[in-house]
């Protein structure tokens, strides 16, 4: 019995110093919560200002404000209710992109783009476009451009779609909302989707045609998704 008892003393403190280990994985404490709440908080509250502050003076500003503000709508949503540091992360990230549009509704009216915000892994593996680009498919021309002008503006603050990286720039139209929505029936053939993929190679920091970029077909989750319909399908109602 004795015998028994020292062992289970020694397993004992065996635990409790393994359990005091440092790197040991646990639960987020009171100030880990609060601090990344005073973080999403922060960055939502910022990007409310913004929203609120400012009116778009021309058609790229409008939709770049456009899509600040759904960003800062969903970012609501999430704070609602966020309990936890992964789900006030969320909040933070919504709303950073949020306010890379606004950056780009700032950018496109000619004012001060304000100070440089957070960039992900995503978003800086993407790049940004550094030149003009055309691309032709089924007799549908897509534009993007590193700048803001009346047949680029949708703005795209860059990031992974599809689990291909899109490069941050001007398009001609929101081809790759679909594709963050699920719609992927949506936007075409497998035809449509190389050829933007290829098709804008000229950026910076990696990004389409850069670092990490697989020439081949859309082979994350595409395959069979893709019908006949074309692109027409995804876009002629508008955005």
């Amino acid at each position: 019995m004795t015998v028994l008892l020292v062992l289970l003393v020694v397993v004992g403190l065996l635990a409790l110093a393994l359990g005091r280990r440092p790197g040991r994985a646990t639960t987020a404490g009171p100030a880990d919560l609060a601090d990344a709440e005073a973080e999403a908080r922060r960055w939502y509250d910022r990007l409310g200002g913004q929203v609120l502050a400012l009116t778009g003076t021309d058609e790229p500003s409008r939709q770049a404000l456009a899509d600040a503000s759904e960003r800062y709508t969903a970012a609501g949503s999430q704070l609602a209710s966020a309990s936890t540091p992964a789900q006030w992360r969320l909040v933070t990230d919504t709303a950073l992109e949020g306010l890379h549009f606004v950056r780009a509704a700032r950018t496109a009216m000619g004012l001060d783009p304000g100070p440089d915000l957070p960039s992900g892994a995503d978003r800086a593996r993407a790049g940004s476009l550094t030149a003009d680009h055309a691309v032709d498919v089924g007799g549908r021309t897509v534009l993007g451009s590193p700048d803001p002008s009346p047949r680029t503006s949708h703005y795209y603050p860059g990031g992974t779609v599809a689990g291909r990286p899109v490069a941050a720039g001007w398009y001609s139209e929101p081809w790759w909302k679909p594709m963050l929505l699920g719609g992927v029936g949506a936007v075409g053939g497998v035809l449509l989707a190389d050829a933007l993929f290829s098709g804008f190679s000229g950026v910076a920091d990696g990004g389409w045609g850069g670092p990490g970029f697989d020439g081949g077909g859309w082979d994350g989750g595409f395959d069979g998704g893709f019908g006949g319909g074309g692109f027409d399908g995804g876009f002629g109602g508008g955005w």
